[in-house]
């Protein structure tokens, strides 16, 4: 992890550990780098933004989380929840640190819509959006998804597939989700047609 980033993941980690959501982070984290690299954007905005995205959820009971995302109908209050807990905090802990305030506004905006926003509001948002839903794709996502949700791994790896042109802003983003997708088919295989998922 960057020099400038240790201090708002080290604040930030309380309220991670739950879900596999350090984990996660962390490899949101890889992704945002390589998209950064690739697409341009403002590291300041997009990789404390991604850091921090996801602390709302510990303000839901866990065992309620699998209810708010997935592959079948997410509850999108729940989801909600998340995001707004997320951005609140996101600004304690910015505070805290002494971040230039001409970015927390933007963070923490980020933050407030990153699952339930469809539209990106920029290519910082984008970015951040993209490098969070690549962590579904990276090996470690390919192992943990397909236990929470007890979905056939290359059933879950075909319906990964599907869903690279709808979710993903960037076109780096959906050049790592094909490529990272191509080593999950070659771990898992392809699912018979008859236990495709819609």
């Amino acid at each position: 992890m960057e020099e400038r980033y240790p201090e708002i993941f080290r604040l930030a980690q309380p309220l991670l550990n739950t879900r596999d959501n350090e984990l996660h982070t962390r490899i949101a984290f890889s992704f945002a780098l390589k998209l950064l690299d690739a697409e341009g954007g403002n590291p300041d905005v997009v990789l404390t933004a991604v850091l921090l995205h996801d602390i709302g959820w510990m303000s839901i009971p866990e065992e309620l989380h699998l209810k708010a995302f997935g592959p079948t109908n997410p509850d999108m209050e729940l989801q909600r929840v998340h995001e707004v807990e997320g951005s609140r905090l996101a600004k304690e802990i910015l505070e805290q640190v002494n971040y230039n305030p001409e970015l927390i506004g933007e963070i923490a905006e980020i933050i407030l819509g990153h699952d339930s926003r469809k539209e990106a509001l920029s290519l910082n948002d984008a970015i951040v959006k993209d490098a969070d839903r690549l962590w579904r794709y990276s090996a470690e996502g390919l192992e943990i998804d397909p236990v929470r949700f007890n979905i056939d791994p290359a059933v879950h790896v075909e319906w990964l597939k599907r869903q690279i042109d709808r979710w993903f802003y960037t076109e780096t983003a959906k050049k790592l989700a094909r490529e990272e997708h191509q080593k999950g088919v070659a771990k898992y295989g392809l699912p018979p047609r008859e236990k495709l998922i819609s």
